[in-house]
């Protein structure tokens, strides 16, 4: 019987229990900020309140919670007890609390068991990552970029961050970021007629696949086109996952490959390995060659994880828009040096008779294509080390945050820290902001925190061309901005383009970088937060001239809008499969505590 080695050594009763427990606080804590469970407060002791959510007559959930900024809390996984018919027991099922508050929230049949599915399979990987020979936080401090992303737990505002529907466990024993396994890509060619390819202006399909390929694979390649009576020169090579190999492309493409049109040819000889994204590929064997983005089209955290094809065509533009802001601004290229690894190559391949449907459904339209992104190996210097921002929220098997080891490594107090760390995110992303209307969603991922003796040196930002917008207002930085652009950047109104900022990092980051700092005593809330208003305040000082764009994306109202990530799957989207890709469902209005910090010294420049 297959994997009877691995199921006896990770799903142990002891590992269950645990896992389910932390993401029961989890799954408590962010309900209940988007408003889906409201449990009633029964008595508090200083900011440690005792809750009770009642689920049915003799049945409801009890727990310790902390309230924190932003309408937030931080439930206490220690602390969570179902009482019953009378009788007290510790609450240890996530997949019970689930179907306990299906009623509650109004969430359908069809959703409930989808989400059971994807419940369950994020708490494998939990019982994975418990079992994994972790290092501890100390040892990290000074693990490479891409390892340190095998240490990971996923996203950490969305509960079922891990299902990855269309995974079988074979393939997350294989695949999945946290097992840390070197792959292989494999290629294909596909004819000119059906696949589109598109460089910045200073790289050429033939330099690519020089950089890419040795002379060797490229000669074996041709060989192949050759052997099936075709010509290679017209053809363009790009690499594939196995797993959309086998499950994906086989199945869509069958006519393409009868005729030739699509030739596979083998695998490449380098070693890559997954980045938590799962679909983005940094090469292990030489890694200064490009980082490589595939699509795989399994189903994890609200999306699948494809290549969107008006995107992917449009990638190296998006490269060039963003890279030319930065050149010829002095505070982007010479104060903030911030790094821009440019997403430089893609070819994207639609399947003619699912992109001729209209309102066919999203994921038929993002199965074939590559991205090729400059490595971050190629930008760091002498001393310079890179983790991504979601490194900082991760705690190792002792709870020990990886972001307190990092602070006790740099040799200054954690305030002091955390004032560099504020300079050296906000800086740019404000600049780019307020000077250009353009505005990137800087989540854990997509945040690059480069170190210099452990201390916040300075910021890199990638993954354009999913997440770049631009302000709906006339900006004359953005004169330039072709129509082509226009038609696939999201443009949005100033809150929607705040909105990337504030929940994309503010909330979906920076308020569990804050309860970290306060759970371990390192810096207190208030503290915390008052040092990033500080941060905003000292950009706005710095360039007064840009007023009325201060006003216009306004970090400081009192209330936002409040998007939701939970919600939108468990209630509003569900899982049906609609023509777009499922975004933030809004509801209501959070709290802003930036609003208490807000300072009245900015005046307009004459």
């Amino acid at each position: 019987m297959l994997f009877t080695k691995d199921i006896k050594n990770v799903l142990n009763h002891e590992n269950w229990i645990k896992v389910n427990q932390k993401l029961l606080a989890k799954m408590l804590s962010e309900y209940m900020y988007e408003d889906m469970i409201k449990p009633t407060l029964r008595s508090k002791t200083d900011n440690q309140g005792e809750y009770e959510l009642e689920v049915s007559e003799d049945k409801k959930y009890c727990f310790l919670a902390e309230e924190r900024f932003f309408d937030s809390f931080d439930v206490k996984w220690r602390s969570i007890e179902i009482m019953e018919c009378g009788e007290r027991k510790n609450a240890d099922s996530v997949i019970e609390l689930l179907v306990d508050i299906k009623p509650l929230i109004g969430m359908s049949a069809e959703t409930t068991g989808h989400l059971i599915k994807e419940m369950n399979a994020t708490l494998i990987a939990d019982v994975h990552l418990l079992e994994k020979d972790s290092n501890n936080s100390d040892d990290l401090v000074n693990t490479d970029y891409t390892l340190l992303e095998g240490f990971m737990k996923g996203h950490p505002w969305i509960t079922y961050n891990k299902g990855r529907i269309g995974f079988g466990y074979d393939d997350y024993l294989s695949y999945a970021p946290e097992q840390q396994k070197e792959i292989r890509l494999s290629w294909i060619a596909v004819h000119q007629n059906k696949a589109s390819f598109q460089s910045v202006s200073d790289l050429n399909y033939q330099d690519l696949l020089a950089k890419e390929l040795s002379e060797q694979e490229r000669g074996r390649f041709y060989e192949e086109i050759k052997g099936n009576g075709k010509d290679p020169s017209d053809y363009f090579f790009l690499p594939v996952h196995e797993w959309q190999w086998k499950n994906i492309l086989i199945q869509n493409f069958p006519e393409e490959i009868a005729k030739k049109q699509l030739i596979p040819l083998g695998d490449g000889e380098d070693l890559y390995l997954p980045q938590q994204s799962i679909r983005t590929f940094v090469n292990q064997s030489s890694k200064k060659k490009h980082h490589v983005k595939l699509p795989m089209s399994i189903l994890n955290t609200l999306v699948y994880r494809g290549l969107p094809s008006e995107r992917t065509l449009i990638t190296p533009k998006v490269t060039e828009l963003i890279k030319g802001m930065c050149e010829n601004d002095s505070f982007l290229k010479e104060e903030c040096r911030v790094i821009l690894p440019g997403e430089n190559a893609s070819i994207n391949v639609d399947q003619r008779f699912y992109s001729g449907i209209e309102n066919t459904p999203y994921q038929y339209l993002e199965m074939l294509g590559a991205i090729w992104r400059e490595s971050i190996y190629t930008y760091l210097e002498e001393g310079e080390q890179a983790i991504t921002l979601a490194a900082l929220l991760h705690e190792d098997h002792q709870d020990h945050p990886f972001v307190m080891s990092l602070i006790e490594a740099s040799d200054i107090e954690a305030e002091e820290w955390m004032r560099q760390f504020f300079k050296v995110v906000m800086d740019p992303l404000l600049h780019y902001l307020y000077q250009y209307g353009t505005v990137f969603s800087p989540h854990g991922q997509n945040t690059i925190l480069v170190l210099k003796d452990a201390k916040p040196h300075r910021l890199a930002i990638k993954d354009f061309v999913d997440d770049v917008n631009v302000t709906d207002q006339d900006f004359p930085e953005l004169k330039g901005v072709t129509s082509e652009l226009k038609h696939v950047l999201r443009t949005e109104p100033p809150e929607g383009l705040t909105q990337f900022i504030f929940t994309g990092l503010f909330i979906c980051h920076l308020r569990y970088l804050s309860n970290l700092l306060v759970n371990h005593k390192l810096v207190d809330e208030e503290t915390f937060w008052s040092l990033l208003a500080q941060s905003i305040t000292d950009y706005q000082n710095r360039f007064p001239h840009l007023y009325e764009r201060f006003k216009l994306f306004d970090f400081f109202q009192p209330k936002l809008t409040k998007l939701c990530l939970n919600r939108n799957r468990m209630v509003d989207y569900g899982y049906s499969e609609g023509n777009d890709r499922p975004h933030a469902s809004e509801f209501g209005k959070v709290s802003n505590d930036l609003a208490r910090f807000i300072h009245s010294s900015i005046t307009p420049s004459r």
